[in-house]
């Protein structure tokens, strides 16, 4: 399976039904199928040869995803560039990547004017919705160009190159072949609610997990339904105007929609699946989230191993009796259905269930490696198994269990501390809405537990009282030494909690 196929898949099933919605505007199936024709040939009247990689740099927009099916058809490789990047990642990816042809919005003019004379390999720009002085508008560049049936024949099965997190030093370029994304789709339409002809609401990025969950959504006809900037209250609206069925949000918006005032008023009946990912979430809240929200279903996967590794639909957090299953919502889920997954020590052994270790995966869903990196690839498949970083366990009934990532485990006076069972206990007080925990060089204890709290608007932070409800749930010696109270907490493009430089300012002081 191609990009396209999902695409021609959907439109098999009613070339006339809405497939990208913006704005209360809809491009129809046979509308982006018609447009995909064009950008592809397109890209052939550029001299992008099949294989080379196209990279698109937008906001959300309906235009943008279609290009992708544009590039799929060409048989190039798409590289997703988070529109939150600076100039100076931009830069690096675009030449790291080999990118050849860079698609972008015109609100990215200035950047991409500024870094284009620096990449010698970019050799076309085009520009989403303007026509720009370095730069022809979409419109011109397809000028001409007709609307009938065209595709290429790849010459390998590499779909698409997104960036690492970049959490810690320079992105790394992750191949994702076509086999990737068609396992992710199987196991997203095995292992999750779908009926009728599902309608899928994208807040977050179309660059990340919210772009790719589109692919499931296609082969069932179904309409995405993009918003190019994040609002709770226009989600909420949005729902009931289209009685969405599928969501995305990562923990830390859903904390905002639980303190919206228009959440319980609004009309969620239409939910099957609101997913949850990409970072720990407050097994309190969570609760909540059930309780107010509706059918919450988590995944857990990497880019390196796209959103599936394991997987908790919404009726696995309950009990047969019907009860919020309290002592689970801690989990990541089962393994997938089509992954295999494991517990190893460091010496490349799998280890028997309740031990924790290196989460390890292999199988079909497994990224090819990384673009231009054999050192990094090698690292990272050592012992014949994918290495996650994070550091788990997987308990008697098969859920899997996230510690910590391996570099934030803390040692502190001789003992192993997992940093997130820390920050769970953390995230249960009323009053904390996000927190993170590291460890300090110390004296006397090696390492101290530092935790940084961002409280819930309109809650104060005592951080004696805090310290002693930790204290409680999980004993003195995982009890933070130092808390500290900021207002927000530094996070990377994606919303992942910067550690490094939490750890950086504290250290500076």
């Amino acid at each position: 399976m191609r990009f396209i196929d999902y695409l021609d898949k959907g439109a098999s099933l009613g070339a006339d039904a809405p497939c990208l919605t913006m704005d209360g505007r809809d491009l129809s199936y046979g509308e982006v199928q018609r447009l995909s024709y064009r950008i592809a040939r397109g890209l052939d009247r550029s001299g992008i040869a099949p294989g080379e990689k196209v990279a698109i740099l937008s906001g959300n927009d309906p235009l943008a995803f279609a290009c992708v099916f544009g590039i799929s058809r060409a048989a190039a490789v798409w590289c997703p560039i988070n529109p939150r990047n600076e100039a100076t990642e931009n830069k690096f990816i675009l030449d790291q990547f080999d990118c050849s042809l860079l698609l972008f919005h015109s609100s990215f003019a200035p950047m991409v004017d500024a870094v284009r004379q620096d990449l010698p390999k970019l050799r076309a720009l085009v520009c989403l919705d303007a026509e720009l002085p370095f730069a022809p508008s979409f419109d011109r560049w397809l000028g001409g160009l007709a609307d009938d049936v065209y595709q290429r024949a790849t010459i390998d099965d590499l779909a698409m190159i997104p960036g690492t997190g970049g959490t810690t030093g320079k992105p790394k370029g992750v191949m994702l072949s076509g086999r990737n994304i068609e396992a992710m789709t199987a196991l997203t339409l095995m292992g999750y609610p779908f009926k009728g002809r599902p309608i899928y609401l994208a807040l977050a990025p179309l660059t990340h997990a919210a772009g790719v969950l589109c692919f499931p959504i296609m082969t069932l006809g179904g309409r995405v339904v993009i918003m190019h900037h994040p609002d709770i209250g226009e989600f909420l609206a949005l729902i009931e105007r289209y009685r969405v069925t599928h969501t995305f949000l990562p923990p830390t918006v859903i904390y905002m929609l639980l303190d919206h005032p228009g959440l319980d008023a609004a009309d969620r009946r239409s939910l099957q699946c609101f997913w949850y990912g990409a970072a720990p979430i407050s097994a309190t809240r969570l609760a909540e989230a059930l309780k107010r929200i509706g059918p919450m279903a988590q995944l857990f996967g990497q880019t390196e191993a796209p959103m599936m590794i394991s997987m908790m639909p919404p009726a696995d957090h309950y009990n047969p009796d019907g009860t919020i299953a309290m002592e689970r919502l801690s989990s990541a889920g089962r393994i997938g259905p089509l992954v295999q997954a494991g517990i190893m020590d460091g010496d490349g052994k799998l280890l028997p269930a309740g031990s924790r270790g290196e989460i390890v995966v292999r199988g079909s869903l497994v990224m090819e490696g990384y673009y231009r990196n054999p050192e990094a690839t090698r690292e990272a498949s050592a012992h014949g198994w994918h290495h996650t970083g994070d550091i788990g366990y997987i308990d008697g009934d098969g859920y899997l269990y996230i510690v910590d990532r391996a570099k934030d485990m803390i040692i502190t006076g001789g003992f192993n501390v997992y940093s997130i069972e820390v920050e769970n206990a953390l995230r249960a007080h009323e009053a904390v809405q996000d927190c993170a925990v590291i460890g300090l060089p110390d004296d006397k204890w090696g390492e101290r537990i530092v935790a940084v709290v961002q409280p819930r608007v309109g809650h104060t932070v005592d951080g004696t009282a805090l310290a002693a409800f930790v204290k409680q749930q999980i004993g003195s010696i995982k009890t933070p030494k130092q808390i500290e109270v900021w207002d927000d907490l530094p996070r990377s493009k994606v919303g992942k909690v910067l550690k490094p430089d939490i750890r950086a300012r504290l250290v500076q002081r």
